[in-house]
């Protein structure tokens, strides 16, 4: 990969990672209800779905999962009725006032927790396999060896999307502590919440190109 290809990627990456969606959603989400510190483990799960989506473009199996419309389907339905039920979650969350008794009594998401839940959020998502898949070839050079340059490519998306996350979580862990009021943390659950709800109803309706 030479030089001007991976800025090229770089500028690309910070573009996909800025762009609204369900991660954005999960990051603010878990920076206002669990706080910085403890949502990063929602970011690390987050990373971990890119870089399965990037391994299954890189071994072929996007491909596949474009051609056949049952794989599809099935992703499809098991991401947006994830992100469904990550939005009644959050729509039913206590409406603890934030402070540091509520913090360890009732807003408690442990590491796994959260690491599987942000893994899932970028792991049933077809769109993401599917604009790699769309994306990713642009960069790669067919005639050098391809694992070292995917592997490039995982590293750069994979650095830029961490700060992209950690900063949209950081806002909203500052929102939050601003945030002490029992009805303000029912409004933003309520928020978020919905906004998980429609982000797996727009990905309920998102069809494959012909």
């Amino acid at each position: 990969m030479t030089l001007s290809t991976w800025l090229a990627f770089f500028v690309a990456s910070w573009l996909i990672s800025l762009s609204p969606g369900a991660g954005v959603i999960s990051c603010m989400a878990a920076g206002m209800r669990y706080g910085y510190t403890r949502a990063l483990w929602n970011i690390a799960g987050l990373e971990f779905g890119i870089v399965l989506t990037m391994a299954i473009v890189a071994a072929g199996l996007g491909a596949i999962l474009a051609a056949s419309a049952v794989a599809f389907t099935a992703i499809k339905w098991l991401g947006a009725a994830y992100l469904v039920w990550l939005g009644v979650q959050q729509w039913r969350a206590p409406a603890f006032g934030v402070d540091a008794e509520s913090a360890q009594r009732g807003l408690s998401g442990t590491p796994r927790q959260l690491l599987l839940r942000g893994f899932l959020v970028n792991a049933t998502n077809p769109k993401g396999i599917l604009f790699m898949l769309a994306v990713l070839p642009q960069f790669i050079d067919p005639a050098k060896p391809q694992l070292p340059q995917y592997a490039i490519c995982a590293a750069t998306i994979f650095c830029t999307d961490l700060v992209v996350m950690s900063a949209y979580t950081a806002f909203a862990a500052r929102v939050l502590r601003a945030l002490r009021e029992p009805h303000h943390v029912r409004w933003i659950n309520r928020t978020f919440g919905g906004l998980f709800v429609a982000a797996g109803a727009l990905l309920a309706t998102f069809k494959r190109a012909a």
